[in-house]
């Protein structure tokens, strides 16, 4: 379920070589998916013996991400960033660039980085972003989560008048991100903020905590940490004289689908909950699921659809059934080298190792979001929410796939005596709510729409009747 978006590197210690130096510094490079290019730029940094380095992403508007890990061998560079599933591989060439590979969630992009700075590459069209000047107030705000200790920064948007208006806090997905929930060129938080607001409803987005301008350790969390967060959200508009403290709900998207019940069910201030593509089934299955769904919408062998399936479920298997860390990563370890020795054609990047190979795959399976997500099962929660739900999710979600999600939403709403929800599938509509063709996340950035505007209006219109 991790977003197509790019955020990711590696923290090992390193001796260091002769030529170890030349890999400090700024590293510019181009990344083309699918007709849109982004920029990179990774910041390396020696201390000791050891590499960090940060990113950023100019046309994203991100800056100084914490990447998870850093490589280098007087040759190859790895940096790795495990949330977001992300590792570039990139040899150091005798003219002084950085030669190799960007892969995310399996998808793999040629790329190579250089000393020189970039161009600003020409502008996507996104039609649906809103322009200033705004028919209605806009408030850039800071609010504590005093149970973790951090304060996050956020936008809220409020109708013009006195109100106090009904209002929404607005939960992101999974991987990094800002207040504008920004990916490839789109914001769909911006445009969704903005409907609403134009609709009478205050709206608050934040950026995720350790992200952007909010404090905290992103890649320490997991859902019920990003939990506390929209909770302090919620209660920070609870204090609020223009904001009605009995009609305030939460729309979660992907992720923010999980994390919305989980507030719904630990306080009854929630007035009600929106959920876009939120999952319904454990995230083992969600992942097992949108694994094969994509691999098939990309073209990829079918015979290596079905290795990859089974390889990931044995895998998954192990983290249900091993909770001690250490018996666990051996044990995952142990399995992947022996699995990859018997499986032809395994792509080894230029200047690693399978171990080296198999350890990154660890690293990113072991995180804390990850292992709890591959845990958890939304379904007895959404059991205990009693407050009024709407669940839409997209024919051609690929990534939360509606048949299954929207069922298992239902049944838990039903078996829990909730009265008040609608479970809805949304035509033709992939995991971002943009009408689409195929459902691919390849389509994502090359769709002009952000979000549709019949999934606004029904969002909307049902927030008012509420």
């Amino acid at each position: 379920m991790k977003k197509i978006i790019f955020l990711s590197l590696l923290l090992v210690a390193c001796t260091l070589t002769a030529i170890s130096q030349e890999v400090t510094g700024h590293w510019n490079g181009l990344l083309s998916v699918q007709g849109l290019k982004l920029r990179l730029v990774f910041h390396v940094v020696k201390t000791d013996n050891t590499y960090s380095a940060t990113m950023d992403s100019p046309d994203q508007g991100a800056k100084d991400i914490p990447m998870t890990a850093v490589r280098f061998d007087g040759k190859t560079l790895v940096v790795e960033h495990s949330a977001a599933k992300i590792v570039f591989t990139g040899a150091l060439t005798d003219d002084g660039k950085l030669t190799g590979e960007f892969v995310q969630a399996g998808m793999r992009f040629p790329m190579e980085l250089t000393r020189e700075a970039l161009a600003k590459p020409e502008a996507l069209r996104r039609p649906q972003e809103p322009k200033p000047p705004y028919p209605y107030a806009e408030e850039n705000i800071k609010f504590k989560n005093e149970k973790a200790g951090i304060t996050l920064a956020g936008t809220l948007t409020k109708p013009n008048g006195k109100g106090p208006f009904t209002a929404v806090v607005l939960v992101t997905g999974s991987g990094p991100q800002n207040r504008d929930e920004e990916l490839l060129g789109h914001k769909p938080f911006k445009v969704l903020a903005d409907y609403l607001t134009r609709n009478g409803v205050a709206v608050l987005r934040f950026d995720d905590r350790g992200c952007f301008e909010s404090g905290g350790d992103f890649k320490s969390a997991t859902s019920f940490d990003f939990a506390t967060d929209a909770q302090a959200a919620l209660d920070y508009l609870r204090t609020r004289s223009d904001i009605n403290p009995a009609k305030i709900g939460i729309i979660g998207h992907s992720e923010g689908g999980i994390i919305a019940p989980i507030v719904a069910t630990n306080t009854n201030k929630v007035a009600f909950i929106v959920l876009m593509a939120g999952p319904g089934i454990s995230g083992r299955e969600i992942l097992l699921r949108q694994q094969e769904l994509i691999g098939h919408a990309n073209g990829v062998d079918p015979e290596q659809v079905k290795i990859t399936k089974e390889v990931n479920t044995k895998v998954f298997d192990m983290v249900d059934k091993i909770t001690n860390p250490d018996t666990l990563k051996v044990k995952i370890r142990d399995y992947l080298i022996d699995v990859s020795g018997k499986t032809p054609g395994m792509n080894i990047p230029a200047g690693q190792s399978l171990t080296e190979v198999v350890d990154v795959q660890i690293a990113q399976i072991l995180n804390p979001w990850m292992l709890n997500f591959l845990r958890y099962d939304p379904a007895p929660t959404l059991t205990k929410v009693k407050c009024p739900v709407l669940a839409i999710i997209g024919s051609k979600d690929l990534q939360v796939p509606a048949e299954v999600n929207l069922k298992a939403i239902e049944q838990a709403l039903v078996k829990g005596k909730n009265k008040h929800f609608v479970v809805k599938e949304l035509p033709a509509m992939n995991h971002l709510f943009q009408d689409c063709q195929t459902g691919s996340p390849n389509e994502y950035a090359v769709i002009e729409q952000t979000i549709s505007p019949s999934v606004l209006d029904l969002i909307a219109t049902w927030i008012k009747k509420i």
